[in-house]
């Protein structure tokens, strides 16, 4: 049995880190093409120089600052500010909207073009940070392990679920089934273990 559960263990951080690899490397691509759009929209409105160079960098810095945010409050536990939230629709609308105007002369298609780059940016920045999050839950003390058969399960749950588990609410079996990909029989004992989560002091 431990061997059987060290061998999922492995497959899991297989998944995981090779989902990494490929999220940054698209988010690297992404990037570059999203600040040239970005840069070209600036120097086009009047900025020139290093101020045009460095301008595109402040709204990326708002997204990463405002996720970084996120993921701190997904580690303690706590309720995400909702400002951060704001800041990170602010900061993705932005991008957006400068990848647009760089590809709007060329027409609907070339604005969609070109805004591609900024929603594989964004999207694949997110999809790190949700993996980053689940990974990163706040370990909670006193509670024993159960279910060990859950493996990264629960961690990725308490993670996922934690605004509603430092609200006091257990989670329903369809949105576990959801947000984890399990079945019905996985997903009732992760909503178990969150009991027991909520139970604790």
């Amino acid at each position: 049995m431990a061997r059987g559960r060290r061998a999922v263990s492995a497959a899991e951080r297989a998944i995981r880190w090779s989902t990494i690899a490929a999220v940054a490397a698209v988010a690297a691509v992404a990037g570059w093409v999203s600040y040239e759009h970005a840069l070209a929209v600036v120097r086009a409105h009047g900025e020139g120089g290093a101020v045009a160079q460095v301008y595109p960098v402040t709204v990326d810095g708002l997204i990463y600052s405002a996720s970084m945010v996120l993921l701190d409050a997904a580690r303690r536990g706590a309720r995400a500010p909702g400002l951060a939230r704001w800041l990170l629709a602010a900061g993705i609308g932005a991008t957006l909207a400068a990848n647009v105007a760089a590809g709007l002369h060329f027409g609907p298609v070339g604005a969609v073009v070109a805004a591609w780059p900024a929603l594989a940016l964004v999207g694949s920045y997110e999809t790190l940070m949700v993996i980053i999050r689940a990974g990163a839950a706040p370990a909670v003390p006193g509670v024993p392990d159960p279910y060990p058969g859950l493996n990264g399960h629960r961690q990725a749950a308490a993670g996922m679920f934690a605004a509603d588990l430092q609200a006091g609410r257990l989670p329903g079996i369809r949105a576990i089934r959801s947000g984890l990909h399990v079945g019905q029989d996985k997903a009732a004992q992760v909503q178990e273990y969150l009991r027991t989560l909520i139970r604790t002091p």
